[in-house]
């Protein structure tokens, strides 16, 4: 008899209601791959991509999707020696590249496993899985920032913000970023140096008070639209602008051109290595992920709804699935 367990399936593209809970098969493990029992996952904004059908073509349907996995290998293949049952691991799926982590259960390829950092529980490593990989990408492999320069971060107080500043800092980089007022606080907890509020401020101008002119070494765009084609004003010359943003509809980067700026369109691609980096990091104090709501995996639809209409909320950082259900955590409604 197929053993079976629960899913959040995405039965088709739409809104937040596009998801079910359904018990599906649990997948069959090749010689190199390992079964999970999921503890945790996240949500992500490319899950909410996905479920909106902005990469249609890559994602057949009925689907399970999710980013983030933090739990423990109840099964390896024939062929791993790298992990044993009952080690606990952290990883993001492959990306469009099969089931993701909305499930009680997930087998991925044993190339993509770290093991989970021994300072984080299992939500707190879900929540770090992808942002995590996709900052090291982007400030590290990409924008390449080194000890003494400058970084404006957009969005400092979001999933991705939060590790960003954390990540900088203990590169050795000033960082600056921007957020809510009421943010300005919490990001300085993190590392921040500066902060602007950009609801009532120019950033652009900010920038060019806060560094005397000169402008700043590396952007790191998490917003994208006029973000993205405004922040080469805030370089200095030689500048790199690292963006994880999709380009919806075609951009007008000409302020780059004067300055002799770089672009970097960053879709990360996750591997052990990067793990092992963060855990590096993590488990020496240097990055602490942040988790703004806790949902179990039955409430997926709210979830996304909280991360679609994060401005209404005091929500901090990630939004974590407890995939057992024993934690439910949310944050206040703004008035």
């Amino acid at each position: 008899m197929t053993a079976r367990m629960k899913a959040v399936v995405l039965a088709r593209f739409g809104g937040t209601d596009a998801f079910e809970l359904r018990n599906v098969p649990v997948p069959h493990v090749g010689p190199r791959q390992v079964r999970v029992r999921v503890h945790a996952t996240a949500v992500n904004p490319l899950d909410a991509q996905i479920r909106r059908g902005d990469y249609a073509d890559h994602v057949p349907l009925p689907a399970i999707i999710g980013h983030d996995i933090s739990g423990v290998i109840e099964e390896v293949g024939t062929h791993v020696t790298e992990f044993l049952v009952g080690d606990e691991v952290y990883y993001t799926p492959r990306i469009f590249g099969g089931p993701g982590s909305y499930a009680e259960q997930h087998v991925a390829d044993v190339d993509l496993l770290g093991r989970r950092p021994e300072n984080l529980n299992h939500l707190e490593a879900a929540s770090l899985t992808l942002v995590g990989g996709t900052v090291l990408e982007a400030l590290v492999t990409r924008a390449r920032l080194t000890v003494g320069e400058t970084i404006l971060i957009h969005g400092g107080a979001g999933g991705v913000g939060t590790i960003a500043i954390q990540v900088a800092k203990a590169i050795g980089a000033r960082v600056i970023t921007t957020t809510k007022a009421g943010d300005h606080g919490f990001v300085r907890s993190l590392g921040a140096d500066a902060t602007i509020d950009f609801t009532s401020t120019d950033y652009v101008e900010a920038v060019a008070e806060l560094t005397r002119g000169k402008g700043v070494d590396v952007v790191l765009d998490t917003i994208g639209g006029d973000t993205l084609t405004r922040s080469p004003l805030t370089l200095a010359d030689f500048g790199r602008v690292v963006t994880i943003v999709d380009i919806a509809q075609p951009q007008n980067l000409f302020e780059a051109w004067g300055r002799n700026a770089a672009y970097h369109f960053v879709f990360t691609r996750q591997n052990r290595g990067k793990l092992d980096a963060l855990t590096t990091l993590v488990e020496r104090g240097l990055v602490k992920p942040v988790i703004g709501a806790v949902l179990p995996l039955a409430r997926l639809s709210e979830a996304h709804e909280l991360l679609e209409n994060r401005r209404s909320y005091a929500l901090r950082g990630k939004i974590a699935i407890d995939v057992a259900g024993l934690t439910v955590a949310l944050p206040p409604r703004l008035s």
